[in-house]
């Protein structure tokens, strides 16, 4: 099963931070101020644990699949460092 993607509305790749649980949260999605209120709000799944989280960085992307590349990249990298350099600004993103 392969669910269809719009990829003409703009996303923004976005990542949270938990003081709680000194853990990062990377997504995306077309509103990411709304999806920290709903991550702060939510009262399930795993984000609940790690509240409140805090915006540390966003960018956006022209296209969902865009921003969904460089989510499954950052997650599939598994290291703390690539994100710090992220939210630092010492990130190429011409990979």
């Amino acid at each position: 099963y392969r669910r269809s993607i719009n990829n003409s509305q703009k996303y923004y790749l976005y990542i949270l931070y938990s003081e709680r649980m000194n853990r990062f949260y990377v997504g995306i999605s077309h509103d990411p101020e709304k999806r920290l209120l709903y991550h702060n709000s939510q009262n399930k799944g795993w984000t609940q644990r790690g509240r409140p989280w805090k915006m540390m960085f966003s960018k956006l992307f022209k296209s969902k699949l865009d921003a969904l590349h460089w989510e499954q990249w950052i997650k599939h990298q598994k290291k703390r460092s690539i994100i710090e350099n992220i939210i630092n600004e010492d990130f190429d993103w011409n990979k």
